[in-house]
């Protein structure tokens, strides 16, 4: 299993709890999986007809509209291909941030540029927070009508921790800077 594909699972794992069509599946990786995990519509497409090629996955055609909407739901095999793949010890934890390669880097630009990178990471972390509070919030008041909420809950957690410290070391990232233009 050391060769498969991430989409397919995370794509496996959204379909494990309900039957989506692609539209929302990225809409799900654009919300509740866009802190730690993100696809573009290029890659999941091609991952779905994959998977429905391999069994893992079933298409129909949810016909209630006027538009052509297929309906992807996860078949047994792909339960266990799921369940294999959770049982696994993770092969690669990353942190890739654009803004961080440009500040290692930022000696060819300058303070400036560097603090103007910092200040839009931390107003985008400053945006974003909120609606891990408020999903931390919900999924504590509903966490026994479910047993994916205590997991989600999880998630939601380490992501409140690390946008905490992402906004203290974007603080002191700031005074850092500014303490050596003056």
């Amino acid at each position: 299993m050391a060769n498969e594909k991430k989409i397919d699972c995370v794509i496996l794992g959204l379909l494990s709890h309900e039957e989506l069509t692609g539209y929302e599946i990225k809409k799900r990786m654009d919300t509740a999986l866009s802190y730690f995990w993100n696809a573009s519509y290029g890659s999941i497409y091609p991952a779905l007809s994959d998977l429905v090629d391999r069994g893992l996955a079933v298409r129909r055609d949810g016909a209630a509209s006027r538009r052509n909407k297929l309906i992807y739901t996860i078949t047994e095999d792909g339960r266990n291909y799921l369940k294999n793949w959770l049982a696994q010890p993770a092969s690669k934890d990353e942190l890739r941030y654009e803004t961080l390669l440009k500040l290692f880097f930022g000696a060819e630009q300058g303070e400036e540029q560097a603090l103007s990178h910092i200040e839009a990471f931390e107003a985008k972390i400053k945006k974003e927070l909120p609606y891990l509070l408020s999903a931390e919030q919900i999924l504590k008041e509903h966490q026994n009508d479910a047993d994916a909420h205590k997991y989600y809950l999880l998630t939601v957690s380490f992501g409140i921790k690390t946008y905490h410290t992402y906004l203290e070391w974007c603080a002191e990232a700031k005074q850092l800077l500014s303490a050596r233009r003056g």
